[in-house]
């Protein structure tokens, strides 16, 4: 039995990665008592217990947990934003190339990616990796997610009968170019500039939409539509989670994946001006079911193991 520890288990994250772990014969996860869930001699107990911890927690107490699990065996999955761009933690987004792959097999520690984040990177990184586009292209970005990204308060606010109005309608935030993810979305993609980044948050629970737009005049070489999907078909071509859609869509909803924990990705528009889209669950491959594919292949078991993608 692979022996589990989740420390935040009763946040959106830590509950999607519980229910989704319950379910295994593989794992016992093990259990804290509320009242001692932030004792450091009692999460040290369990630490030393553990295979595996899996951190949804804030920033801060997920760097406090990693230092009572130094000198000890067991391998870290932080889902937080505190290890996303340390050189001594592995990035956790497998598809992205076979050295990330291979980094996770062995990884003590591991950095979840975040939601926004994994929805761009899976749509800039291999066009820079194929010399498509310039590490200095000026790229913008539009990435509307469901509440539940937002955490139990903005759940409890959207979910609230008394609810403001104002949450009828989506909403445009984080409009000083400051959101947590951009520093590993340039990191990971190698960028020279940050992106005009728009994150919008819909009144409906889970999913996620993200769009990158390029027109031509962006491109190092000529590019149509076709080509740009066959470099993402064979970027990942090896990939279980990750499909390439072979239409161009004219229209998308955001929460078609909700519940799902695999992305699909998208080429449409036209040979001037191309709209590239990812969509996932902001729970899902944005978040529990990513740092379970960590574990899967941490564990050397296929990656899709208990997860929900589809056809697996």
């Amino acid at each position: 039995m692979i022996k589990v520890f989740i420390a935040g288990s009763d946040g959106t994250t830590g509950l999607r990665l519980k229910s989704r772990l319950m379910q295994r014969d593989d794992i016992e996860l093990l259990s804290i008592s509320d009242e001692l869930r932030k004792d450091p001699t009692e999460l040290k107990k369990f630490i030393n217990l553990s295979d595996y911890v899996f951190l949804c927690l804030p920033d801060d107490a997920a760097k406090e947990i990693v230092k009572l699990a130094n000198k000890t065996d067991s391998r870290i999955i932080d889902t937080s934003t505190a290890h996303r761009t340390s050189d001594n933690w592995v990035y956790g987004f497998p598809e992205l190339s076979l050295e990330h792959r291979n980094q996770l097999q062995t990884a003590k520690y591991v950095a979840v990616p975040g939601c926004h984040a994994s929805g761009f990177i899976s749509l800039v990184y291999p066009l820079i990796t194929a010399g498509v586009i310039s590490a200095d292209c000026l790229l913008n970005c539009t990435s509307l997610t469901g509440y539940s990204g937002g955490g139990k308060k903005m759940i409890s606010d959207y979910e609230n009968t008394d609810r403001h109005t104002d949450l009828d309608s989506s909403y445009l935030y984080a409009m000083g170019q400051n959101h947590k993810h951009l520093p590993e979305i340039i990191k990971q993609c190698g960028l020279s500039f940050s992106p005009i980044f728009m994150p919008v948050v819909g009144d409906f629970y889970s999913g996620m939409l993200v769009t990158v737009p390029l027109h031509s005049s962006m491109l190092n070489e000529k590019c149509l539509i076709g080509d740009i999907r066959d470099i993402y078909k064979k970027h990942y071509n090896e990939s279980t989670m990750i499909k390439v859609i072979d239409d161009s869509p004219s229209s998308l909803y955001t929460s078609a994946f909700a519940g799902r924990d695999d992305m699909e990705i998208f080429v449409s528009g036209n040979d001037d001006r191309i709209l590239l889209c990812s969509r996932f669950d902001n729970l899902g491959k944005g978040a529990s079911g990513a740092a379970i594919q960590c574990l899967n292949i941490m564990c050397g078991l296929p990656e899709y193991t208990g997860l929900n993608c589809g056809q697996n």
